[in-house]
């Protein structure tokens, strides 16, 4: 294919369902109380959540990140593959980790959150769990090690993005590939179509074991992601919280909530944040004040959006139009949201001139 076919379920179409409510009703209980309220009472209170108002204001202080998708999906040009190519057509010839982090300094943002596994399955480090891996890929590069690096040269901090949904390393568990209540990546549902997705308690253990590597291996890591948490279930996604937390005590966690409503959170808690995907906090901005479980928690919100179209590069996807990158920053800065703009690098291993000049225009209309 030489360019994501939309004609399948995306990853968008999915946590539009979930975020309603779908994902949530089938594999967890219904928070008792979900409801955003803009502060306490009292005005000394500091919340319930794990990381102090000081270490959560700091993190919003960054204000503007990049996401960088890159891995099997900008190979095989499709963001949700069923992670059967061979881990070799993974093929970066002119690789630049540098170059990323570079582009994102000069861009004028603070902090870098890479995909280390997304759907495919493939891991752009050298992981000991699996052996679909760059360790087995045409280039062999580990690119955790150098993103880390580069972050650290360079004064960006750096973050890893996680995804659940793994067409490859399975484990009997049952994807949002494979059909369900959400249909499946042709519209087709699968043998089981009332069986919503979910993971075994095997999938579970490798996570976990792939999770350690990323937070034990590559230093400190300023954000961790995790998406499509909700075929996780609660109780492990809570254990995985907790045991990330262990690892990083300082690291914020960021259990993908999904798109659609901001306030859906239900699916994806514990959280240190909020996810606003392809969306943009309201009118009234981004409350931060929450009553969960009779509990109030603060928690900062983050817009995630890709500079074009799609979130890995696809041949012609072009970045959106100056005044609307603009437009996109102000809204999130004006509704107290952190920006992360997704900037893909290309099948050679490098962000284009067309997105680096882009950014460089973003910059100076932003005056910062």
């Amino acid at each position: 294919m030489t360019t994501m076919n939309r004609s399948k379920l995306t990853r968008r179409d999915f946590l539009s369902s979930t975020a309603g409510g779908g994902l949530a009703a089938c594999a967890i209980p219904a928070l008792a109380a979900d409801t955003a309220t803009e502060a306490p009472a009292d005005p000394a209170a500091t919340g319930s959540q794990r990381l102090s108002l000081e270490q959560l204001r700091k993190w919003e202080l960054l204000q503007y990140g990049m996401f960088i998708h890159f891995g099997m999906s900008t190979f095989v040009q499709n963001e949700l593959p069923d992670g059967k190519a061979p881990a070799t057509t993974y093929a970066p010839d002119r690789l630049d980790v540098d170059q990323w982090v570079s582009v994102a300094r000069d861009a004028g943002m603070k902090y870098a959150v890479l995909t280390t596994k997304h759907v495919a399955g493939h891991c752009l480090w050298p992981s000991k769990h699996t052996d679909y891996t760059v360790a087995n890929s045409t280039n062999k590069t580990n690119v955790l090690e150098q993103f880390c690096a580069a972050c650290s040269k360079r004064g960006v901090l750096p973050g890893f993005y996680y995804c659940s949904w793994d067409n490859h390393n399975r484990f009997g568990s049952k994807t949002p590939s494979d059909g369900g209540p959400w249909g499946g990546m042709n519209g087709v549902p699968g043998p089981d179509p009332n069986l919503p997705p979910f993971t075994t308690s095997l999938y579970q253990y490798f996570q976990t074991a792939q999770v350690t590597e990323l937070l034990t291996q590559f230093g400190p890591i300023a954000e961790m992601w995790i998406d499509i948490p909700g075929v996780l279930g609660r109780g492990y996604r809570t254990f995985l919280y907790q045991h990330i937390a262990t690892l990083q005590p300082q690291t914020v966690i960021m259990m993908n909530n999904g798109i659609g409503n901001p306030d859906a959170i239900t699916y994806a808690w514990p959280s240190d944040l909020l996810a606003i995907e392809r969306n943009a906090p309201s009118r009234t901005g981004h409350r931060k004040w929450h009553d969960i479980e009779g509990k109030k928690y603060y928690i900062p919100g983050e817009v995630c959006d890709p500079i074009g179209r799609d979130w890995f590069w696809v041949a012609g996807d072009k970045p959106r139009a100056d005044d609307v990158l603009l437009k996109q920053f102000q809204t999130c800065r004006a509704g107290g949201a952190n920006f992360l703009l997704d900037v893909p690098p290309d099948k050679h291993g490098l962000i284009p001139d067309e997105t680096v000049a882009a950014l460089t225009r973003l910059r100076k209309n932003l005056k910062v």
